[in-house]
């Protein structure tokens, strides 16, 4: 029995901390999505478009969300994923990604999740349904 099916509706998972995000961070992103906005990552641009510095791709938070549960990949897997972005994320802010399990049943676990900026504040929020091999 692992650590995910040990829990209980309201108990967390454990935190992941994620390093300061760079602008390289942001870079490498727009080359893999594509996304080649100059908002994340040329600093003029961004403040043309009234921003007070680059800030992350918001695909960027939410695919690092899935971190909360890549130490599970034998057990399941995310079967849905929904969030609301909150708040923007700038170069060297820490993110700290956090799932609350909500709801459990014999063949899906549903989390609450959520990524908060080094201030407390949250940046998205959300729910992962993870769904469990038989």
């Amino acid at each position: 029995m692992s650590i995910l099916t040990q829990l209980k509706v309201g108990d967390s998972l454990e935190k992941v901390e994620l390093a300061p995000v760079s602008r390289i961070d942001l870079i490498k992103y727009a080359g893999a999505s594509g996304d080649y906005n100059p908002i994340h990552t040329i600093d003029e641009e961004a403040a043309k478009a009234g921003l007070p510095g680059i800030i992350a791709h918001g695909m960027w938070t939410m695919g690092n969300l899935a971190k909360l549960f890549t130490p599970f990949y034998e057990e399941g897997f995310i079967q849905d994923y929904s969030i609301r972005f909150k708040g923007m994320v700038f170069i060297n802010d820490v993110v700290t990604l956090q799932g609350t399990l909500e709801e459990e049943n014999e063949k899906n676990l549903t989390f609450n999740v959520a990524a908060v900026n080094q201030h407390g504040k949250d940046v998205l929020q959300g729910k992962v349904v993870f769904a469990k091999y038989d």
